[in-house]
């Protein structure tokens, strides 16, 4: 998975932060080695095993959501399952499930792992269209420039005119679009429901969700699928809670750039793994890509902060 986690969009422990760049870039660093293993135990099951990837996304998550259960406890789940927004929680919750399974998707075909983190990153580009198109943002010119960049990025990176391009390599893409959405939801709801209520609703209705999608192509895992498959559930539930301490002891815009560090991470366990090597046109691709998102966060810090 990428940034887009069930705890990178809201910050519910904001409240009583306090701040800590050092460890705040340490616990983003540590989710990402996390994600970095959950990809790779990902595709391995589903490409090298055969696990239908809807069944990698239903059993994953499901770990995770129990491995998690403590800290909704904690947090109180039924208040904040209260809400008057029933719909629109559910329509976001779709929109992330849609996003999970395009990505494991992707990893089952299989897309090259070093190919589908940096597609990923496009997300906060897509997010941006979205809040011009969908709810009425003014956005700058720099911002529309940073954006066009940054597909253009994601372009370099894809290289439709070359042999080597398959229509597969889209799949990260779109889910990289539907991640967008969920998060313009978020940022929409934002305003008047809490945190807890947001992340409780996507940690809990995800997996019915997940359910239904993977129960046409049902089977029970093998004894070595499953293992895997819970390995993955675990240091999920171990990203989210770090991106979630991240958060809560840094500034965003501190340790944002660390979050950068998971294609890296990505590469390598690629190329331990599964042998992939990135040519020259993925660090290219990718430097514009973090290029532009710097930019954007940059200006949209301070386009919150205004200096007086």
């Amino acid at each position: 998975m990428i940034r887009r986690t069930f705890f990178s969009d809201v910050d519910p422990m904001a409240s009583s932060r306090s701040h800590s760049p050092f460890a705040g870039a340490v616990w983003m660093l540590a989710a990402g080695l996390c994600f970095a293993a959950v990809n790779s135990l990902s595709q391995y099951v589903s490409f090298d095993l055969d696990l239908p990837s809807t069944q990698v996304a239903f059993h994953q998550y499901l770990i995770a959501l129990v491995c998690l259960l403590p800290w909704l406890i904690r947090h109180g789940v039924r208040q904040s399952l209260a809400t008057q927004q029933l719909r629109l929680h559910l329509l976001r919750v779709a929109l992330a499930v849609i996003g999970i399974q395009f990505w494991l998707w992707a990893l089952a075909v299989p897309v090259p792992i070093w190919q589908g983190i940096a597609l990923l990153m496009t997300s906060p580009l897509f997010a941006t269209l979205g809040s011009v198109l969908l709810l009425n943002e003014q956005v700058s010119r720099a911002r529309l420039m940073a954006t066009l960049a940054g597909f253009v990025g994601a372009m370099v990176i894809l290289a439709p005119w070359t042999d080597e391009f398959s229509w597969a390599s889209l799949l990260p893409v779109a889910a990289a679009l539907f991640w967008a959405g969920y998060s313009l939801l978020v940022r929409y709801q934002a305003a008047t429901e809490s945190a807890h209520t947001l992340v409780v609703y996507l940690l809990i209705v995800s997996t019915p969700f997940n359910a239904m999608l993977a129960f046409p192509q049902w089977q029970w895992p093998s004894e070595t699928q499953w293992l895997l498959v819970a390995g993955a559930g675990v240091l999920s539930a171990l990203a989210q809670l770090a991106i979630a301490r991240a958060y809560s002891v840094a500034e965003a815009s501190f340790i944002q750039p660390f979050d950068f560090a998971k294609l890296p991470m990505n590469v390598l366990a690629g190329w331990l793994i599964f042998g992939w090597a990135p040519p020259g046109r993925l660090w290219l691709g990718a430097a514009i890509i973090i290029g532009a998102i710097t930019l954007l966060t940059h200006l949209e810090q301070r386009a919150c902060h205004p200096v007086s």
